[in-house]
């Protein structure tokens, strides 16, 4: 089976809006808690509201996914995605602010499992390679917000958000074509027959305890990623004098940092799938 590196390319790079116009919230608080005069405490509760619905509801979508693959929910879900970057260019109340980042996660969170499902479709078998090249697109854009919001929502306001949702309705016509290609390819129904399909290699206990590790690892992972992504520029600006501009171009930095980890651990994780 080849690798279907237009459906990954597609695919990789919805991720990088994805993922770029997700972290566009966080790299915008300090614009935020001036215009609403937010606390801390409120800035904390836009990054609960994002990572609720962002991350926390993805094994929801992935769980009824798995029973009802649909070709066109990605595109449904970059929607979602759409209306939460107007909203945000207009919202005049911070509890607009929470609606507007509610429907960002919730797009976020109808992107990932199936985007993640059809990747590993149009990887050929090379799935480590496939997976890497996915995340890399993801990766990317989460450090592309950061700088995105230092040179273009900076200078021109928080109406200028506005302009991202070109990026989402620019991912929406290549999800529908990649929705198309699912469809048509048989693998969204190879995906419905796997899952009725029982394993029998591998117990129950064996699958939960190494589901419970990754879970272990990745919520460490992001709890320090949610961690330094909020409050980070805030630290840079007040313990060093930054500007604002200057802060989010170092946030910049260090999410390229995690870009540059993703783009060399992939090949290696593929490496090793090849052995065994």
């Amino acid at each position: 089976m080849d690798t279907a590196f237009e459906i990954l390319a597609a695919l990789s790079f919805c991720h990088l809006l994805n993922d770029m116009m997700q972290s566009l919230i966080p790299a915008i608080y300090p614009i935020l808690k001036d215009n609403f005069q937010l606390d801390f405490t409120q800035i904390g509760l836009i990054t609960f509201v994002l990572q609720l619905t962002g991350a926390l509801f993805q094994p929801v979508v992935g769980f009824y996914t798995d029973k009802h693959p649909k070709a066109y929910i990605l595109a449904t879900g970059m929607g979602f995605t759409l209306l939460g970057m107007l909203v945000l260019s207009r919202a005049a109340s911070f509890r607009m602010v929470l609606v507007a980042t509610g429907l960002v996660g919730l797009g976020s969170s109808i992107f990932h499992p199936e985007s993640s499902r059809m990747a590993r479709a149009a990887s050929g078998g090379r799935h480590g390679f496939a997976q890497s090249f996915f995340q890399v697109g993801g990766n990317f854009g989460s450090a592309l917000g950061p700088l995105l919001a230092a040179f273009i929502v900076l200078r021109n306001g928080q109406s200028s958000i506005a302009w991202f949702s070109v990026a989402a309705l620019v991912s929406m016509a290549f999800l529908f074509r990649v929705g198309t290609w699912y469809k048509a390819s048989g693998a969204m129904h190879a995906a419905r027959r796997a899952h009725k399909t029982r394993h029998d290699a591998v117990s129950q206990r064996q699958v939960a305890f190494a589901v419970l590790i990754l879970l272990a690892l990745l919520f460490s992972k992001f709890v320090y990623l949610a961690s330094l992504g909020s409050y980070y520029t805030f630290y840079l600006i007040h313990r060093f004098g930054l500007s604002v501009q200057s802060a989010q171009i170092h946030l910049f930095v260090f999410l390229g940092a995690v870009a540059a980890g993703t783009i060399v651990g992939g090949p290696i994780a593929g490496r090793n799938e090849q052995r065994r």
